[in-house]
C-alpha cells in the first residue's frame, strides 16, 4: 500500500520538474530572442546601408524622331523627362514631346538681321541656372533660359514649355566690327549677366550686363557693355565662364589651360597658365562641373583630369591637378555635368557613353557602343534621365538609377582633396547654409573621435574605478564597505543628460578658468595621498589604535578635498604671474595650442563618471568573489598584503576585471548624451586635448533627423550605426575570448 508522504513527495518533484522545465525552456527563449534581436537590427542595419554599393544602371526607354531631320546645336530636357528642346541654326527653338513626335512650341530666340545670319556658337552656363549663350555669325548674341512651368487641369499635370530671357529679348551686340563669334559662354545671376566670346579674327571680348529695374513701373532697363581681354592666345579653341561670373578659363590648341580673373573686366588679369596635356595630345571637351570650380579636361585620347584653382603658399590661386579619373576607350566628344552633384556625363568618338563621379573618382556606369553619330546630350534636372540627339534628329531617352555615385572606399575612409581646400583632407559636413555646396561624408573624422572618447574616458575611469574596487572589497571595512558600495552603483543610475549638461555649462568654463589648477591637482592630490600613506606609520600609536582597521580611508577625504582646494588656489596665483592670468590664451600665443571651452579633458572626465560605477560594481565583485582561502594561504605564507593584492587576487579576479573594462569600454564608445553637449561636437581628427571632435554615436543623434529617408546623408548614418555596432561587436567577442582564457589560465590558483 503506498504511503501518502510518498506520494505528496512524488507529486512535489513532478510538480518542481515540471517548473524546472518551464523555467529552462522560458530562459532558452529569451536567450534565443536576445540573439534574433540583435541578429534583426544587424540585418536591418545591412538592408539600408546595401544600397550604397548598387552600380548605376541606363537603360532605354524609347526612341522618337526629332522636330527636324538635322542635327541641333543645343539639347535640353524638362525635370519629367517629358519635353525636350532642340535649338537650330537658323535660331528657331522647338520643345517637343518626348513621349511622340509632336511638336508643343516653336519660337524664334530673336530675329536675325537677313538670311546670311546663323547661330555659329552655343553654350550652356551653370546647370542648374539652365543659363544659355548663342552667338551668330554678325558678332550679336544672346542668353536665354529653357523654363517649364507646371499646371494641374482636371489634376492632371501639364507641362507647359517657354524660353525666359534674362537679358532682354533683343539681341545683343557682342562684336561692334560685326565678326562672327566661334566661341561662346554666358551666365546670369541676381540681375547681373556675363557673356564671354571669340571672334573669327581671334578676339576675347568679355560682355557685361546689368539688369536695372525702374523703382515705380518695374520697367526693366538693359545695360551692357563689351570690353576686350588683351595678350590672350588667337588660337582659343575652348571658353568657359564659371557661375559667379569670376573666372574665365581659356583653352588654346596647344593645350594650355589659362585662368582669368575677369571680375572686373576693364582690368582682366591672368591668375595661371599650365599646360595639362602632353605635347602630342590635344584637349577635345572641357566642363564646369556644378557650382563652378572644378574643371573637367578631355583629350582625344580619352584621358580625363580634374582641375581647379589652389591658393599656393604665397596665397597666390594656382591651376592644380587634383586627379586623373578613368579613361575612355577614345576621344571624349562630349562632357555634361549633373545639376546639383559633381557628377557629369561623358560620350566618345566610339559611341561609348559613362557616368563619372569626380570627387569620388569612380566610373559609376559604362555602356559601350551606344552611337554611330551622336550629336549632343541633356541630362535632366533630377539626373534620372539622359537625353541623346543624333546628326539626323533622332532622339533616344534613356533612364538612369545612380542614386549615391559619391559614395567610394576612398571618399569614405580616405583623404579626398575638395574643392575650396588646400590639400586632401578627412572631412565630414553632410550640410550647408547654402546650395552651392557638395556633401562630405568621410566617416574617418567620426570614428577618431569615437576612440578619442573612448580613450580619454577610460584614461580617467579605469585606474579609479580598478583601485577603488580593490580597495573596497580588500582593505575596507565590512560596514563601510556596505555603505560605499551601493553609493557608487547608485551612480549608474544618473542619466547620462544630467552629466552632459553639468559638464558643458558648468565643468567646461570652470575648467576653463582654472586650467593651471586642474593641472596642479593631477600633480598635488596623488602625491599628498602618497606622502600621507608613507607618515601614516609615524603617527603615534594611541591616535592610529583610536581609527579601527578599514576606516583609514576616511581621514583621506579631508586630506583629498584640501590638495584640491590648494592646488585651485595655487594654480590661480600661477596663472597671474605667469601666464598673463590666462593660460589657455598663453598656450595659444606662444605654442599656437588652440583651447576650445568643450574639449577632450571635460568629456573624458564625464564618460569617465558614467562608466565609473560599471567597472567599479563588476571589478569590486570579481575581487571579493576571490576565495579567502587564497588569501589567507599567501598571508600564511608570508606575503605582506600588497603582494597578497598583486600577485594573487589581481592574478584570480583578472577576468572579471578585464570584462569590468570591455563593458565599460563599450558603455563610453556608445555614449552619445555626453558627447553631445560636452564637446563642440566638430568633426576634426586632432590629437590635442583642449579640442573637441564627433563621434559616430552623437553625429547619428544630431544628424538623423534633418536626413532624407533613403538619401545618401540617410543610409551613410545607418552606416555609421552599422560600424559602431560591428565594432562594438568585435570589441565584445574579442574581450570573452581573453576573458575565458584569463579564467581557464588562472583557475588553478
Amino acid at each position: 500500500m503506498t504511503n501518502i508522504g510518498e506520494f505528496d513527495k512524488s507529486h512535489r518533484d513532478k510538480v518542481r520538474n515540471l517548473k524546472d522545465r518551464l523555467f529552462g525552456l522560458f530562459m532558452s527563449v529569451g536567450g534565443v530572442s536576445v540573439i534574433g534581436a540583435i541578429l534583426l537590427i544587424f540585418f536591418y542595419l545591412l538592408y539600408v546601408v546595401f544600397p550604397l554599393s548598387y552600380e548605376a544602371s541606363i537603360e532605354k526607354v524609347f526612341s522618337t524622331n526629332g522636330p527636324r531631320s538635322e542635327s541641333s546645336l543645343l539639347l535640353d530636357i524638362d525635370e519629367y523627362n517629358e519635353i525636350g528642346l532642340n535649338i537650330y541654326p537658323d535660331g528657331v527653338a522647338i520643345f517637343s514631346s518626348l513621349l511622340g513626335d509632336k511638336i508643343i512650341k516653336r519660337s524664334r530666340l530673336f530675329p536675325f538681321k537677313g538670311p546670311s545670319e546663323t547661330i555659329t556658337s552655343v553654350a550652356a552656363g551653370d546647370p542648374a541656372s539652365r543659363v544659355y549663350a548663342v552667338g551668330t555669325s554678325s558678332g550679336r548674341g544672346n542668353l536665354f533660359q529653357a523654363e517649364y512651368e507646371l499646371t494641374y487641369p482636371e489634376d492632371t499635370r501639364v507641362v507647359i514649355p517657354g524660353i525666359n530671357f534674362p537679358s532682354g529679348q533683343e539681341p545683343l551686340v557682342l562684336d561692334s566690327k560685326g565678326d562672327a563669334i566661334r566661341l561662346i559662354s554666358g551666365q546670369f545671376m541676381d540681375e547681373r549677366g556675363t557673356v564671354v566670346s571669340v571672334t573669327n579674327d581671334g578676339r576675347l571680348l568679355v560682355t557685361i550686363i546689368t539688369v536695372e529695374t525702374a523703382f515705380l513701373s518695374e520697367d526693366k532697363e538693359i545695360v551692357y557693355e563689351t570690353f576686350q581681354v588683351n595678350d590672350t592666345s588667337k588660337n582659343l579653341t575652348e571658353i568657359r565662364l564659371d557661375v559667379e561670373q569670376r573666372d574665365l578659363v581659356t583653352v588654346s590648341s596647344g593645350g594650355i589651360v589659362a585662368l582669368w580673373d575677369v571680375s572686373d573686366p576693364k582690368r582682366s588679369n591672368l591668375v595661371d597658365k599650365v599646360s595639362v596635356v602632353k605635347p602630342n595630345e590635344k584637349i577635345s571637351a572641357i566642363s564646369f562641373l556644378s557650382g563652378g570650380i572644378s574643371l573637367v579636361i578631355g583629350t582625344e585620347s580619352g584621358s580625363l583630369q580634374q582641375w581647379f584653382a589652389v591658393r599656393d603658399e604665397n596665397n597666390l590661386y594656382t591651376l592644380r591637378k587634383i586627379r586623373d579619373l578613368e579613361p575612355m576607350p577614345t576621344g571624349i566628344t562630349n562632357i555634361k555635368p549633373e545639376h546639383f552633384r559633381k557628377a557629369f556625363a561623358v560620350t566618345d568618338k566610339g559611341g561609348n557613353f559613362a557616368l563619372y563621379h569626380a570627387t569620388a573618382n569612380n566610373k559609376v556606369a559604362d555602356v559601350a557602343g551606344l552611337f554611330d553619330d551622336l550629336s549632343t546630350l541633356a541630362i535632366s534636372p533630377r539626373s534620372k534621365a539622359v537625353l541623346f540627339a543624333d546628326s539626323a534628329g533622332r532622339l533616344d531617352l534613356f533612364k538612369v538609377d545612380n542614386e549615391h555615385p559619391e559614395i567610394s572606399l576612398g571618399a569614405l575612409w580616405g583623404e579626398i582633396w575638395y574643392e575650396s581646400r588646400l590639400e586632401p583632407e578627412y572631412v565630414w559636413q553632410s550640410s550647408a547654409a547654402n546650395s552651392d555646396f557638395e556633401p562630405k561624408y568621410s566617416l574617418t573624422p567620426l570614428v577618431f573621435g569615437t576612440l578619442k572618447a573612448t580613450f580619454y574616458s577610460m584614461l580617467f575611469a579605469v585606474p579609479l574605478a580598478i583601485f577603488g574596487a580593490i580597495y573596497t572589497a580588500y582593505f575596507m571595512a565590512p560596514r563601510m564597505r556596505s555603505i560605499v558600495k551601493p553609493t557608487i552603483e547608485i551612480m549608474a543610475a544618473l542619466p547620462t543628460v544630467i552629466l552632459g549638461f553639468l559638464a558643458g555649462l558648468w565643468l567646461a568654463p570652470y575648467l576653463e578658468k582654472n586650467l593651471a589648477g586642474f593641472f596642479l591637482i593631477m600633480l598635488f592630490v596623488p602625491s599628498i595621498v602618497f606622502l600621507t600613506s608613507i607618515l601614516w606609520p609615524s603617527v603615534p600609536r594611541v591616535i592610529r589604535e583610536r581609527v579601527p582597521d578599514g576606516w583609514e580611508s576616511l581621514l583621506l577625504v579631508p586630506i583629498v578635498c584640501l590638495g584640491i582646494w590648494s592646488s585651485l588656489a595655487l594654480g590661480t596665483v600661477i596663472e597671474i604671474q605667469f601666464f598673463g592670468g590666462n593660460l589657455p590664451h598663453w598656450l595659444n600665443l606662444h605654442y599656437g595650442i588652440s583651447y576650445d571651452q568643450r574639449n577632450s579633458i571635460v568629456v573624458g572626465i564625464a564618460i569617465g563618471f558614467a562608466v565609473i560605477p560599471t567597472i567599479f560594481s563588476i571589478s569590486e565583485d570579481a575581487v571579493f568573489g576571490v576565495p579567502r582561502s587564497l588569501t589567507m594561504g599567501s598571508l600564511a605564507l608570508g606575503a605582506t598584503p600588497w603582494q597578497t593584492v598583486t600577485r594573487v587576487i589581481l592574478l584570480t579576479a583578472s577576468p572579471g576585471i578585464f570584462s569590468a573594462v570591455m563593458i565599460g569600454m563599450g558603455r563610453a564608445v556608445g555614449e552619445t548624451m555626453i558627447v553631445l553637449m560636452a564637446t563642440g561636437n566638430t568633426p576634426i581628427m586632432d590629437l590635442n586635448i583642449f579640442q573637441g571632435f564627433r563621434a559616430l554615436s552623437a553625429n547619428i543623434a544630431v544628424e538623423m533627423p534633418e536626413s532624407e529617408v533613403n538619401s545618401t546623408h540617410y543610409r551613410i548614418l545607418f552606416l555609421a550605426a552599422l560600424v559602431l555596432f560591428l565594432s562594438t561587436f568585435f570589441v565584445n567577442t574579442l574581450a570573452e575570448v581573453v576573458r575565458q582564457r584569463l579564467r581557464k589560465k588562472y583557475a588553478n590558483l
